[in-house]
């Protein structure tokens, strides 16, 4: 049996009472997390869409950019009448979502928590501000590092020809870049908690690394352009993201905690 699965001796002090829940019961409970979510993704699209003017013009600086310095027009254009309100609507609904990314991960904890021993519930305040934090960090280092670099690259392709840019296009390439990313820094807490209930461990994480590295170049190559350095730059962070996973997954393991336990007992 591997590792990962193997399953870790739990003293009776850990083992506190904990409410179980049917299956059914586990299926209200997720429908009510994501009804609350969706609301407060609405409420937070609503309160972007008064400032959706100024997000539009930041949403459009870094393609604006990139055209200015390859010498093309500056002004992406629109095939469809309804093209610039879905571009507004799109810019305050990930706004939006990144606005209200507390509430939305704090209903993902309660998701879970059930499913937690009471000791390990203690880990709520270090999974809001670590998930948040990331969720964040990873849509400024795309909108930052990955956009630009993926636009310079795929405009420079383009250089001898005239770009007719469209904002439908646009649009699509910056939510899946920023929201893709943003999901994709989530990695360490996903193994924090496989590693916390011994799911995973990083023996396991560490001998699956070539798989793990064929995932992540498929991944990126599902989230990025169709462009083999840009995939490479989004394989980048998700490769170091795989490697702090592996250190965290070390040391929250149920393994590594009793041997920490005992050589602190001695």
């Amino acid at each position: 049996m591997p590792e990962a699965a193997a399953s870790s001796p739990i003293t009776d002090s850990a083992k506190d009472a904990m409410p179980t829940m049917g299956f059914l019961d586990h299926l209200e409970e997720l429908r009510r997390r994501i009804v609350y979510s969706l609301v407060a993704i609405i409420i937070g699209f609503f309160g972007c869409w008064f400032a959706a003017p100024r997000l539009v013009g930041i949403m459009q600086a870094p393609i604006i950019q990139v055209l200015r310095q390859s010498h093309q027009s500056e002004k992406l254009v629109y095939q469809h009448p309804v093209d610039p309100f879905n571009l507004y609507v799109k810019t305050a609904g990930v706004a939006g979502l990144f606005v209200v990314s507390p509430f939305v991960l704090y209903q993902l904890w309660l998701f879970i928590a059930p499913g937690l021993y009471r000791n390990e519930k203690r880990y709520v305040l270090p999974f809001m501000l670590s998930t948040v934090s990331l969720f964040l960090a990873g849509g400024y280092f795309a909108y930052h590092f990955v956009l630009p670099s993926a636009l310079k690259v795929l405009i420079g392709f383009g250089s001898q020809f005239q770009a007719m840019i469209t904002i439908e296009e646009y649009t699509s390439l910056f939510v899946t870049i920023i929201v893709g990313l943003g999901v994709v820094f989530e990695m360490p807490i996903l193994v924090f908690f496989l590693a916390l209930m011994g799911i995973v461990s990083a023996g396991w994480m560490w001998r699956n690394i070539r798989y793990s590295i064929l995932g992540i170049f498929i991944v990126a190559a599902i989230i990025a352009p169709p462009d083999i350095v840009n995939m490479c730059i989004f394989a980048a962070p998700m490769l170091a993201l795989y490697m702090l996973s592996i250190a965290i997954a070390w040391f929250v393991h149920p393994t590594q905690r009793k041997k920490r336990a005992e050589k602190k007992a001695e």
